[in-house]
This record gives C-alpha cells, structure tokens and sequence, in this order.
C-alpha cells in the first residue's frame, strides 16, 4: 500500500505499513483519499532531523485547529477529532525518510497519547529522540532528492520555510481499507479555500520566476563574459600580427575537410565536391619538407548556399576508403595573408610616389642592407652609410690617398716629412726681420739669460705638433745645439786668457 504525495518540491512515495500500524494508516489513506492534506503547508522545518505537516492551514493561521481525524471529519464531532496512537515496539526512528503520526497526551490521560492528521518525515538518521512521541506507520522509497531540498530550505526562527512548500495533491496506489459510512470521494482536488490562500507567504509561482530571473541574468552576465574574453583575446592576436583586426570573422563559403586519405589529391576533392556548386579553390595542405599530405584541406566555394550543401551532404562520407569529417572553416589565416600583402602594396606605392624611401616612407629605413635592392638612388658620399657591404669596402683605401694625400699612411712617410723639416724650419723664422746680435750670438732686446737647456725646451715646444716620424730630426737639432755650446765656451776661455795676458803686461 502506498500513497504519492505531490509537493511544490517535487513528488515523494510513500509505503504504508498496515501490518505495523493499521489504524494509523487508515486515516492517513482516508484523508489523503477525500484530499484533505491538499495545499496544506511544510512547516517545523528542522535541519537534518524532520518536517511537518499535515494540518490544512497550518500553524501560522489563527483559525488552525491542528487537523482532525478522517473520523471527526466525516462525523463532525469533537470527540472523534483524535484517536488513541499505536507504537509498535519493532518500529524505531533509524533512518531517514521514517514517516510517522505526530502525537499529544489525552487531556484525561497523559500516558495516552492521541493522534489526528499531522505527521512527520525525519531528515536524517538515528532520530530516535521521537520513539514514543511519534508513531510510525510508514517509510519513504522514493523522492529523497526532495527531501534534500526541504532540508535545505530558508527557514525562519520558528522553523517555517520563506518560500512555501505545500503538498499539492495526494494519488493513493492502493487501499485495502474499506470506506468508512459517509466518505465521499472528490471528482477532483479542490480549489485552496481563502482561509489557506491568506497563509500564503512566498507563493511557488513567484519563486519559480526569480529563479527563472536569474538563471537568465547569470546566463546573460556568462554570455557577456565570455564575449569580453573572446574580444580580449582577438584584440591580442592582433597586436602579435595573427589577424588582420580584432573584429574580423572566418569566412562563410569555405569548408574544412578532415581525416582524408593520403593519397587524395586536390583534384579529387574539387571533383567529388565540385556537383555542389562552383569552387573557387581547393588545397590539400602538405608538409613544407616531405611535400606529404597532413591529411586535411581547405575548400572554397562561390557562394554560401553551396558551402552549407556540400556540409549537410558530405560529412561522414567515404572518400579513398576513408570516411571524412566537415565543418565550417575557422580560419582566418588567409584572409590575413591577403590583408597584409594588399597593406604592403600600398605602403609600398605611397613610398614611391613620395619619392622613395625605405619601408612605409621612412627615410631612415632605407640604410638597412635588406630593403636597398628595392631603391637604386644614387648614394651620397656624405652620408653616413650604416651598413657596408662587400662592394663598398673594396678600393676604399686607394680613394682615401686621392682625397686625403697629405696624411701619413705609414712609418715611411712620417720620417720623410720629419727629413723634410730641417730645410722648412729656417724659411719659417726668416719672415722676421734680421736683429743684430752680441758676442753670444743673442739679441740685444732679450734680457732673460738664455741657458742651451731653455732653448732646447723652447725648440721642442714650437716642434710639439709633430708625429713620431721627427724624432730624428729632434736628435739633429739637439747635437748641433751642443756644438754651437762649445764653440761659445771656447771662444769665451780665449777672451778670458787674452784679457789675462794683457793685465799682466
């Protein structure tokens, strides 16, 4: 025997135990066959232990009575509302999913206890606090996921859900009981009475649409992501030079063919694929090294109709005993080839048309050895040449010696500007007008005392600017400033020994 109960969390099935309990289970069928527990609400929600329900408006309405038994309800009268509980001694409260009747002490017996319409469904295991408080009559055997989703329900302080949990209709499977005298059973459920809707607190359709709301704004914020990553990522393939610009697409006309035989030729995909339309192209792309075909290719067509004919009918078919995959081409490769080659012909143009250049019109650019075979300008000897080729180094030495010949190129011709030195130094100090001397051969206006030593030190001041080559010229001066010292030093021991003889006289 068992019983469906449908709930705005979804449908649970329970098997009553009629051998354990009967009387319970009777009133439960009953009451459930008249449609007494419909819209009746969830409430003493208790995480991980049980829920109730059972009384039709529920704890929260004023006009609640706490439910009734199938037997007050048929007769109408107070004393029959509830009736004495039976607790089996084999029945324990183990496992989760126990269905049992929620029990009060009799007003004129508190060691009996009594029951009505309300039970409970425990949430988890080992809930053997209710043994004695609860009778069980029955088990759960499907819909525990519901019972997950009650358990995790937004509750209050006092246990009752925010949003409503209601049993929505009740379906017996089957009843050994027979009807008790006056039971009537309705066509159909019933509509809620104004006494349940004014319990309402969060309805199930209100819920469902801001559940719905924001499925659909975390889709759409998901969406908007993606999008935004998709355009972050374009925008970068961009600045590596991979695309042309972030926003360009793969064309629509052109399929891309996967799995082929090696042997399949361009030829035969552009026969087998040409009865669809127009091909504008067909490769199969090959090894740069081996020239072995890698197995895939890149057809394009006239139109787009075409592609789309040749993708419904072509895909999975048997090619060279092979069977092929088709798919729309992603690849903007191509396109970015194109793009490029067309940019480069026009930089190229412009250059021209400005007068030449280097790449794009940078003037700059045209020194570097890799674009010169594309501009034949003569070139300024002025200039400065960044990069020397081959050609440029050869006879360099020889045009050096033309435009430059009084530069000494070697050791041997430094010594022969420093022979030719002695002869120019005199015409040098012949522009001065001649001075007459004394008897030591200086100029009557230089008063200093002019040493060998200072002479020598003027002389190889004024010869300061010259190279290594008059060294030796150097060394001539300094020997005949020597003899010139010793002519002086013996013409004045003989003034000294003539002035000598004649005072003695």
């Amino acid at each position: 025997m068992s019983v469906l109960l449908e709930t705005s969390a979804g449908d649970i099935v329970i098997d009553l135990l009629v051998d354990y309990a009967p009387k319970i289970c009777e009133n439960f069928l009953k009451l459930c066959k008249v449609k007494y527990y419909n819209f009746s609400p969830v409430h003493s929600i208790q995480k991980s232990f049980s829920f109730q329900t059972g009384d039709p408006l529920g704890p929260m309405s004023a006009q609640s009575d706490g439910g009734t038994s199938i037997w007050g309800l048929l007769s109408g009268d107070a004393a029959d509302k509830a009736f004495p509980a039976f607790f089996h001694p084999k029945l324990k409260h183990l496992e989760r999913g126990t269905v049992s009747m929620a029990t009060a002490p009799h007003p004129s017996d508190p060691d009996v206890r009594v029951a009505a319409s309300q039970f409970l469904v425990t949430l988890g295991d080992n809930t053997d606090y209710l043994d004695g408080k609860a009778a069980i009559f029955g088990k759960v055997v499907e819909g525990f996921d519901v019972l997950e989703k009650i358990n995790d329900a937004i509750v209050d302080e006092r246990g009752h859900p925010l949003a409503d949990i209601r049993i929505k209709h009740t379906v017996i499977l089957d009843d050994p009981y027979p009807d008790p005298a006056g039971l009537r059973e309705p066509s159909s459920s019933p509509a809620p009475s104004k006494a349940q809707l004014a319990t309402v607190r969060i309805a199930e359709g209100e819920e469902l649409l801001d559940e719905e709301a924001n499925e659909e704004a975390a889709a759409e914020a998901e969406r908007r992501r993606k999008e935004r990553e998709a355009a972050a990522q374009a925008l970068t393939l961009e600045m590596m030079g991979d695309l042309p610009f972030a926003e360009v697409k793969p064309p629509e006309n052109v399929l891309f063919i996967c799995k082929l035989n090696p042997v399949t030729t361009d030829e035969d995909l552009e026969l087998i694929f040409s009865r669809f339309g127009k091909i504008l192209s067909c490769e199969v792309i090959r090894d740069r090294k081996t020239g072995d075909s890698l197995q895939y290719a890149f057809l394009e067509f006239e139109d787009k109709e075409s592609c789309e004919a040749a993708y419904h009918k072509m895909d999975s078919v048997l090619i060279d005993d092979r069977r092929i995959r088709v798919d729309f081409s992603q690849s903007v490769s191509r396109l970015s080839e194109m793009w490029r080659s067309e940019t480069n012909n026009k930089r190229k143009s412009a250059a021209a048309k400005r007068g030449g250049g280097g790449w794009g019109g940078v003037q700059e650019l045209e020194k570097w050895r890799k674009y010169r075979h594309e501009d034949d300008r003569p070139v300024n000897d002025a200039d400065y040449n960044m990069v020397h080729g081959v050609e440029e180094m050869r006879g360099q030495h020889e045009r050096g010696k033309d435009g430059r010949t009084d530069r000494p190129t070697s050791q041997g011709s430094g010594r022969d500007e420093a022979d030719r030195r002695p002869a120019e130094r005199p015409s040098r100090r012949d522009n001065d007008s001649p001075k007459p001397r004394d008897r030591g051969g200086r100029p009557p206006n230089d008063r200093r005392s002019r040493s060998p030593r200072r002479d020598s030190y003027r002389d190889g001041r004024d010869r300061k600017h010259d190279n290594a080559g008059s060294s030796r010229d150097s060394r001539d001066w300094r020997h005949g400033d020597r003899r010139d010292r010793d002519r002086d030093r013996d013409r004045d021991f003989d003034r000294d020994r003539r002035r000598d003889d004649y005072k003695r006289r």
